[in-house]
């Protein structure tokens, strides 16, 4: 295949090296990379298989100015929530190309270690089976590429589990223990179940590599930059200090924000993404454990 990657951060890097190993790969970004395939974003767009890695936060600005067009494949590699919309990325996306034309990549993926060609599975999900198991098909043998239909499954997986790092990093920082993370993470688990359930997610979608798989990862390993902010959180950093010490985005800063107004919107019970919100509004991380401790759910 040939394969355009717009974003050419850790996670787009990453991508393009994997990539690389089967396909033929351009990529580009904002500012220059010394990548092989580094060009202009005009040549990516020549590409008609994409795969979009920005921060999901200026997805909707960037396509706005630079529309695809409508024989584009594109596969979504970002993971978030629109903020100022509300709106899920794939159904940003929609707006521009047809939703058959649209796959979600999601699964265990730390950038580090597929740079270095470690093993790990990933899950492509998409409305046309037959374009999921085109990207799939499309990554190296070190990468086990499944296959979903559960779009909406996936975004939500992928957006909210960053969430439930940021609660991991504040639990392991207060030095709660390893029970108190389990408890967590399996409570965390079923949140982004039942919220995704609300959206018409697959229940297997959150038991599987796009839901459980990624939890695990991100909310266990200083690897991510999402438990790092908890980390920061629960010695009482400031917000704005920690995004500085990170030097990148961090995701579940937005998506806290986005969710608790969805959940609140809807009236879906999400305790700990309302408490990790909280927190990011200045709320003592000790007084979040008292009161998810109470809560009688």
């Amino acid at each position: 295949m040939k394969i355009g990657i717009i974003g050419a951060g850790q996670w787009g890097s990453a991508l393009d090296f994997a990539l690389s190993q089967k396909n033929e790969v351009r990529i580009t970004s904002r500012h220059p990379h010394d990548l092989p395939g580094f060009t202009t974003l005009e040549k990516v767009l020549e590409c008609e298989y994409l795969v979009l890695v920005l921060p999901a936060q200026v997805i909707g600005s960037w396509l706005a100015k630079h529309p695809l067009k409508s024989h584009h494949k594109v596969l979504l590699a970002s993971k978030g929530i629109d903020i100022q919309t509300g709106k899920f990325l794939n159904q940003i996306l929609e707006e521009y190309i047809p939703k058959h034309h649209l796959a979600v990549l999601s699964g265990p993926s730390f950038a580090a270690e597929v740079r270095k060609a470690l093993p790990t599975a990933v899950v492509v999900s998409g409305y046309e089976e037959s374009l999921a198991k085109k990207y799939a098909a499309a990554f190296p043998d070190f990468i086990k590429a499944y296959t979903s239909d559960d779009v909406i499954g996936a975004e939500i997986a992928g957006a909210y589990k960053n969430v439930i790092a940021i609660a991991s990093g504040i639990c392991d920082g207060l030095e709660l223990g390893n029970n108190a993370r389990a408890a967590l993470l399996a409570r965390g688990l079923v949140e982004m179940d039942r919220f995704g359930k609300f959206f018409g997610a697959k229940d297997a979608t959150f038991l599987g590599l796009s839901g459980a798989g990624d939890l695990f990862l991100t909310a266990s390993s200083k690897l991510s930059r999402n438990y790092r902010v908890g980390i920061g959180l629960a010695k009482r950093k400031s917000l704005k200090d920690i995004l500085a010490e990170l030097g990148e985005v961090a995701e579940g800063v937005y998506t806290a924000q986005a969710i608790y107004a969805i959940a609140h919107r809807h009236h879906i019970y999400t305790p700990i993404a309302d408490e990790v919100y909280a927190i990011l509004q200045g709320k003592e991380p000790k007084q979040s454990i008292i009161d998810l401790l109470e809560r009688k759910e």
